[in-house]
C-alpha cells in the first residue's frame, strides 16, 4: 500500500517552486504522479485528505488521475476537505472521514478585472466550473445537479455525519459498527452480532418447518418468544 499525503493549497506545478521556498506546505498534479510511480499496479492506494483547497484545475487533474487509477482508492479525511479538496476527495473508492472532520462546499470564485463584457464572460466561466465541480459530487452521491449547485451556492458545511448521510462519504474513522445498531432510542439496543444470530435461528426455524407447538412441547423451560428475547437481549 501507498500512502499519500493531500496537505496544504492544492495548486498548480508552476507555484510549487514558490511554496518550497517560503516553506509552506503544497500538494500539485506532480506530487501525485512522482507518489504514484513508485506503486504497482496492484499496490492500494491511501489518501490522507487536510487541505482548505486551491486551485479548481490542479484538483481536477489530480481527481482524474485518481478515478482513472487501476488500483483502489481509499481516502482519508482527517482535518477539513474543502473546496478543491473535496473534490479530490471525491475521487476515492472508499471515502472515510474522521468524526472531527468536516466537508466544505462552495461554487468556483475568481478575482476578475475589466469591463462589463469581460465580466460576463467571467462570470459564463465560472458557472462552467461550478457544473463540472458539481459533476464529481454527483457521480459519488447520486444527487442532481441541481441539487448540489443549491448546496454549493450556499457554502455549505458537512459534519462526519452528514457527509455520509448525504453521500459525500462511506465511513466515519474510529467507530466500530459492529458494537450496535445507531438510534435516538434511549433504551439498550441488540448487538449486531446478536441480531445476525436470531436472524439464523429464524432462517433454520423456517426452512425445517417445525411449528411453535413442536419447540415448546421439546423445550418446556422456555417458550419461543422467551428463547427470542434471550437472544436478542444477549441473555
Amino acid at each position: 500500500m501507498i500512502t499519500i499525503d493531500v496537505k496544504g493549497d492544492i495548486v498548480s506545478n508552476a507555484f510549487k517552486m514558490m511554496y518550497d521556498w517560503f516553506g509552506q506546505e503544497c500538494f500539485t498534479p506532480k506530487d501525485l504522479a512522482q507518489a504514484m510511480e513508485k506503486s504497482s499496479e496492484n499496490e492500494e492506494i491511501t489518501l490522507n485528505i487536510a487541505s482548505n483547497g486551491g486551485d479548481v484545475f490542479a484538483a481536477s487533474e489530480i481527481y482524474s488521475v485518481l478515478k482513472a487509477a487501476k488500483q483502489t482508492v481509499t481516502v482519508n479525511i482527517q482535518g477539513l476537505a474543502a473546496s478543491a479538496a473535496s473534490v479530490i476527495a471525491m475521487a476515492g473508492d472508499i471515502i472515510n472521514i474522521s468524526p472531527t472532520a468536516q466537508i466544505m462546499i462552495h461554487k468556483a470564485w475568481s478575482q476578475p478585472a475589466g469591463n462589463a463584457d469581460d465580466l460576463e464572460h467571467e462570470a459564463a466561466i465560472l458557472k462552467g466550473i461550478d457544473e463540472s465541480i458539481a459533476a464529481a459530487y454527483g457521480l459519488k452521491t447520486g444527487m442532481t445537479q441541481t441539487d448540489i449547485l443549491h448546496l454549493m451556492s450556499k457554502e455549505t458545511w458537512f459534519t462526519a455525519q452528514e457527509a455520509v448521510d448525504k453521500g459525500f462519504a462511506d465511513n466515519i474513522l474510529f467507530v466500530d459498527t459492529s458494537q450496535s445498531v445507531f438510534s435516538n432510542s434511549v433504551g439498550k439496543l441488540p448487538s449486531i452480532e446478536k441480531l445476525n444470530e436470531f436472524m439464523n435461528f429464524m432462517n433454520f426455524r423456517n426452512r425445517n418447518r417445525i411449528p411453535e407447538t413442536q419447540i415448546i412441547k421439546e423445550n418446556k423451560q422456555a417458550d419461543l418468544r422467551q428463547r427470542k428475547l434471550a437472544i436478542l437481549l444477549e441473555k
